[in-house]
């Protein structure tokens, strides 16, 4: 997650971030659950910017830019690449079944860098 969030800034491509998350789970032998992605958030929970990948994603072409406010939320795995529902609207189990972990933070991209609005204060 921070490795993703150390590449926001303005006039940057969103897909620095998957980029960046993408080596580190290379380098360090985990996979990434490509199904769940991070969001936009404003007056309700999943706005625009939609469907941020934090996974390499050579065809994603938007930027960030001052203001813009979203989630990076990457799912690392042991082995799964995709989650499935469960029988419920808030269990997810991983397929194939592997020990997973998501972690996530809010932020805004200002022209210091980001602004992690979710970090106890």
């Amino acid at each position: 997650m921070w490795t993703g969030i150390r590449q926001i800034a303005p006039n940057r491509p969103l897909a620095n971030i998957g980029f960046a998350i993408g080596a580190f789970v290379r380098k360090h032998h985990y996979t990434l659950v490509q199904n769940l992605a991070s969001h936009g958030v404003g007056r309700s929970l999943h706005e625009e910017p939609s469907e941020v990948a934090t996974w390499p994603d050579p065809s994603e072409r938007r930027k960030m830019h001052e203001g813009l406010v979203f989630t990076v939320e990457p799912f690392l795995s042991l082995g799964a690449e995709r989650a499935i529902d469960g029988d419920d609207p808030w269990t997810l189990f991983s397929d194939p079944h592997a020990p997973t972990v998501q972690y996530e933070h809010t932020v805004v991209v200002t022209r210091n860098g980001p602004a992690v609005v979710t970090l106890p204060s």
